[in-house]
């Protein structure tokens, strides 16, 4: 056991659990980081044992990490920001979920971002990774844009540019739309020679899987290719239009995160850009802020 923990020393445990990974870490109250762990998928939607699984192992790591016991799981204060929570369903799942931390405080992974990003202040986050959503958390009142999920959300993400790529490149193929560098770029990333090769390979194609290929439309934009400058210019509208709905709160800082970020930044309206700062904190971080702010409350509330 780590000699430099008392057994009554508050323990933090940050979880950031989404749909290809949970990222965890343990902290002591004054954020000092004493453990990390990493793990597989931990949003419910792909059931709640494997993301119970992920949780777990994830923690178990970080204990094994910060020199602690599988014993002192029961100490840990748990910050959790899950993927799929904003469904009620999920959502209680999880809380009837007979976990074996002092307590778990439950909220979704965009609003651990916000927090992590902003350091327990006001702020705004909009997330342009695989998916594309937004969210403000000002003066208590959380605006929460997106997050609807792929197909039918998420434009302007990893996953929209990959399948609008492969969208575009079949309609040039077919002759229906202009010669594109996407085309060759797409082509020769996957080692295939016609349309039916492209076809196979995207039969069964996950979120993930197109978001993989969003880059080449970006490489395409840079050289500039006009399909490919297109289709940047149509992403960078709508998650403009996301940035400008959370602005329209007033939150006092905006950071943008996520893979995909840094490349759409230079479309975005500059009206847009002077308003973004550097994420402060990563996710696993701003669970932590959230567990200590909800057990801080709920002491107080208790004492009253």
């Amino acid at each position: 056991m780590n000699s430099m923990l008392k057994a009554d020393t508050p323990l933090y445990l940050g979880i950031d659990g989404g749909g290809s990974k949970c990222r965890v870490v343990i902290a002591s109250s004054d954020q000092q980081i004493l453990g990390e762990g990493l793990s597989g998928p931990a949003n419910p939607l792909r059931g709640m044992k494997i993301a119970t699984d992920s949780i777990l192992a994830a923690t178990q790591q970080a204990l094994t990490c910060a020199g602690l016991s599988f014993n002192d799981m029961s100490r840990l204060i748990a910050g959790a920001g899950l993927a799929g929570v904003n469904v009620p369903k999920y959502f209680q799942l999880f809380s009837d979920w007979q976990h074996p931390f002092q307590s778990l405080y439950l909220t979704s992974d965009l609003h651990i971002a916000c927090v992590g990003a902003h350091q327990g202040q006001d702020g705004a986050v909009v997330i342009v990774g695989t998916g594309s959503c937004g969210l403000s958390s000002v003066n208590g009142v959380l605006t929460e844009i997106g997050g609807h999920g792929f197909p039918y959300g998420d434009n302007g993400s990893g996953a929209w540019f990959g399948m609008m790529l492969l969208h575009t490149v079949l309609l040039s193929m077919d002759g229906l739309a202009p010669p594109t560098m996407m085309t060759n770029l797409l082509l020769n990333e996957l080692a295939v020679y016609d349309s039916m090769g492209l076809v196979s390979y995207f039969m069964h194609a996950t979120p993930t899987t197109y978001a993989k290929f969003a880059p080449l439309v970006f490489t395409a934009a840079e050289a500039g290719d006009a399909s490919a400058l297109k289709l940047v210019e149509q992403g960078a509208t709508f998650i403009t239009a996301i940035a400008q709905r959370l602005l329209a709160t007033n939150p006092p800082r905006l950071s943008f995160i996520g893979g995909l970020a840094v490349k759409i930044l230079p479309y975005l309206p500059a009206k847009v850009q002077q308003k973004v700062t550097p994420a402060l904190q990563e996710p696993e971080l701003g669970a932590i802020w959230f567990a200590h702010q909800q057990n801080q409350a709920q002491s107080i509330a208790k004492s009253l």
